[in-house]
């Protein structure tokens, strides 16, 4: 591309940042690393009822966990800023003005009661209200109004908002990189708000002017955003500025397929919907996070990309570097993306497999107090022998726990099973040949109870499996004689004695 890439990302901190948001923002994060732009985080906080603290620190901590931190934002490169809209204030004043002075846009003195009674009205004959070229020269506004009678309301101090002035009998010609040509019929369009009575803009008029400013070549969100994109082009055209390219995601769905992904899907199947825990500062409820869940960022960051995207290959697993090179808008799907709570599991097994034992040990040790005197190097050793059975770090002591503290009980099937009138005698026996072995070794171990059970002509199963169940507490986990060697020849000498009796 000629020109610098620059998107960005711009959440409202009105709370926790949802895993669709999430994705947004991966998305637009590929497309900058992809063609060597930059990523830029805006806050639009224009609707500071909504606002809520501690969100945008979320946002921020979340991204960052993430691996995809942002370029240029609040605090960091300020080349374009400020970066939080609310610290923008006076600026949009202006353009709105600019809109009124082209005859782009006009100012309405209608009330919000006065609104109301007019819905209400329509909605009694079976209508919807739209305030626009069909009504609007019989409401309040500059356009109905004298010029005099206008200065005098705007001179007296009266609320009013500024709304943008939409063609009638126009079409509109749009494209989307993901969705492609899109026509607009103006006269179903609604004269928008641009700027509101409190003395802020409106997301509309921000968001246009902010990008403008900033320098967006391409703006990169959600599906939900498609209906204001003929407003949008009208904005940028009123003010003779040139758009940006425009794409805009898919909604990430229920795992049933219908309606988006909320919290309380997540809530009601047992999955966060959010990247890291959050605490509500008003209620005090806590919801579930990606990361406190055991979640990998790079399971989160490979299974998010695949909500909408596709490669075009069979690969599954991919870095951050390789989506980077793999990342194209034009394989984004225009249909949505069906949650699949299994599939984030799946994700996160498979990075499981790809991190070293060392780190793995690091996490298991920090997550139970039961191991903090115990030595880093053997639950390393310990964590080799169960990560392919286990989907998070929370899964290992559940798999290993029989690897640090003896059974105190045997699972009642699996005794029953193993543990006949004949058992005490071939474990006593067991017992006297574990004695024998002097160097301790998984190979030694194996060859001489492998050998005695060959010789003595008693059968694998009537040993192997009363065996384990003296170790383990059942007939689970690894190869015995791994678990034997780690254990130590007294401590499996002990349990086999405990079982016996």
């Amino acid at each position: 591309m000629s020109q610098e890439v620059r998107v960005r990302f711009a959440p409202s901190p009105t709370g926790p940042l949802h895993i669709g948001g999430v994705r947004t923002a991966l998305f637009n994060y590929l497309f900058a690393k992809k063609h060597n732009g930059t990523f830029i985080l805006r806050i639009e906080d224009t609707d500071q009822n909504r606002y809520v603290e501690g969100a945008e620190a979320y946002i921020i901590e979340a991204l960052n966990w993430c691996g995809i931190p942002f370029d240029e934002g609040p605090g960091k490169n300020e080349k374009f800023g400020p970066y939080r809209q609310s610290e923008r204030k006076a600026l949009y004043k202006q353009y709105a003005d600019e809109l009124i002075a082209k005859g782009k846009a006009y100012y309405a003195f209608d009330t919000a009661e006065e609104l109301d009674s007019h819905r209400k009205d329509h909605e009694e004959k079976g209508k919807t209200f739209i305030y626009n070229w069909h009504n609007r020269l019989k409401l309040k506004n500059s356009l109905s109004l004298s010029k005099d009678e206008v200065e005098k309301r705007l001179a007296s101090g009266e609320d009013y908002v500024v709304r943008f002035l939409s063609p009638q009998d126009e079409s509109l010609h749009l494209t989307d990189i993901i969705r492609g040509e899109i026509t607009i019929d103006t006269n179903i369009l609604d004269d928008k708000v641009l700027f509101k009575s409190d003395g802020m803009p409106t997301y509309h008029l921000a968001n246009i002017v902010d990008d403008h400013l900033m320098h967006i070549t391409h703006v990169i969100r959600g599906e939900e955003w498609l209906p204001s994109l003929a407003l949008h082009y009208q904005l940028y055209d009123a003010f003779g500025w040139k758009a940006p390219q425009f794409a805009h995601l898919p909604l990430i769905l229920k795992p049933t397929g219908s309606g988006k992904l909320s919290k309380r899907d997540g809530d009601k199947l047992g999955f966060p919907v959010f990247p890291l825990e959050w605490k509500n500062p008003e209620t005090g409820e806590t919801s579930r996070g990606y990361r406190e869940d055991g979640y990998f960022p790079e399971a989160v960051i490979n299974f998010l990309a695949f909500l909408g995207w596709n490669p075009g290959t069979e690969q599954e697993l991919f870095s951050l570097e390789e989506l980077v090179e793999a990342f194209d808008l034009e394989r984004v799907n225009k249909a949505g993306a069906r949650f699949d709570p299994e599939k984030t599991k799946w994700y996160n097994h498979q990075y499981m497999q790809l991190q070293s034992d060392a780190h793995l040990a690091e996490l298991f040790q920090r997550s139970r107090p039961e191991l903090t005197s115990i030595d880093l190097g053997y639950i390393e050793l310990v964590v080799a022998q169960i990560k392919e059975r286990a989907t998070f770090v929370n899964d290992f002591w559940e798999l290993s726990s029989y690897f640090f503290i003896a059974p105190e009980s045997y699972d009642e099937k699996a005794y029953g099973k193993a543990y006949k009138d004949d058992t005490p005698e071939f474990m006593k026996t067991l017992m006297t040949v574990i004695k024998s072995i002097n160097d301790f070794t998984v190979e030694n171990t194996q060859t001489t109870i492998k050998g005695w059970i060959t010789d003595s002509g008693i059968g694998f199963g009537k040993v192997m499996m009363p065996l384990r169940v003296a170790l383990v507490g059942s007939l689970q986990g690894p190869d015995l004689f791994d678990i034997m060697y780690l254990i130590g020849k007294n401590e499996t000498l002990k349990r086999i004695e405990k079982a016996i009796a």
